[in-house]
């Protein structure tokens, strides 16, 4: 009986348990071979683990630099500067003449227009007519031209392009150039030398394949501004005289210059008020409500004066 006991005590030992039978599978299990490319390469796995360690090290690096640091005194930002602030000394000592929260006539506004100029030259005086129009709208999209009975004070170069005959009575009316198919050619080189261009109906379809060119400058002829005329004669004659094309833009604002500071108070105002009776004229029948928002004159780089509406 002792004997049988030994030998199934024997047997027993030698008989692995079941959790040690588990822990020998997870020993002499034989790892998974790497892949030769790829993620589960061995090249992947080394990249892999280094992104990550690399995210960790920056995460890091973010956690510390968020920590305010108390010995640094705070930084304390300086208000924005008003438009004023930020000028010259010449226009700050214009802008003092000028009453920003007053609105003057028309006469008061270019005599204070002419004393704050504040360049050497002869600066141009300007008109700003801001409209309650939509110019997206065709009958309020408002535009004119008008010969200003002072005229600019600008030497105008007009060129007309036309037949033999017109370009005769052209330059007999003082066009500085006015040619027939040899302007085309000039265009082709790309010579432009001239601030005004006419052409007679004629001659309009030869020159749309220029539209790109003359367009951007507005130096395209059109006939609602009168660059597309029979009567060459007059044409040349009124852009020599001091004729103005306005538009209105995008924002419902008309600019136009009317002249020089030196031209005084009187032609100045004449100028102004024949540019304001044009703009008058061509008030849209559909528009309701009022048509005149603001009226501003200024000067080249000078201050602006604004005006009283109820005048127009």
């Amino acid at each position: 009986m002792a004997e049988d006991k030994k030998v199934k005590k024997t047997a027993e030992a030698e008989i692995p348990k079941e959790s040690e039978k588990q822990t020998i599978k997870k020993d002499d299990s034989p790892k998974k071979p790497l892949a030769k490319a790829g993620k589960r390469s061995e090249k992947g796995v080394k990249e892999a683990k280094e992104k990550v360690e690399k995210i960790e090290k920056q995460n890091i690096e973010d956690n510390t630099d968020e920590t305010p640091d108390v010995s640094k005194p705070k930084e304390t930002q300086k208000p924005p500067r008003s438009k004023i602030e930020r000028r010259g000394k010449k226009y700050k000592k214009a802008a003092e003449l000028i009453d920003k929260s007053k609105h003057y006539t028309l006469k008061d506004a270019l005599v204070l227009a002419i004393k704050s100029s504040t360049t050497k030259f002869d600066s141009s005086v300007e008109i700003h007519i801001r409209l309650n129009v939509d110019p997206k709208q065709a009958d309020q999209n408002i535009r004119d031209s008008v010969v200003l009975p002072a005229g600019t004070g600008k030497k105008v170069r007009v060129a007309v392009y036309s037949d033999e005959q017109n370009a005769d009575k052209a330059k007999k009316a003082g066009a500085d150039i006015a040619e027939s198919d040899d302007f085309l050619a000039s265009l082709d080189k790309g010579k432009i030398d001239f601030d005004v261009l006419i052409a007679t109906p004629n001659v309009m379809q030869k020159l749309a394949k220029y539209a790109r060119v003359l367009g951007p400058k507005g130096l395209m002829p059109n006939p609602k501004s009168g660059t597309v005329t029979v009567d060459v004669e007059k044409a040349v004659k009124q852009a020599k005289a001091g004729k103005v094309e306005y538009r209105v833009d995008s924002y419902g604002i008309i600019h136009s210059a009317i002249g020089k500071v030196s031209f005084g108070e009187e032609k100045l105002l004449s100028n102004a008020k024949t540019v304001l009776a044009s703009i008058k004229q061509n008030k849209p029948a559909s528009l309701k409500g009022s048509y005149v928002n603001s009226i501003t004159i200024t000067t080249s780089m000078g201050p602006g004066v604004r005006i009283l509406t109820a005048e127009f």
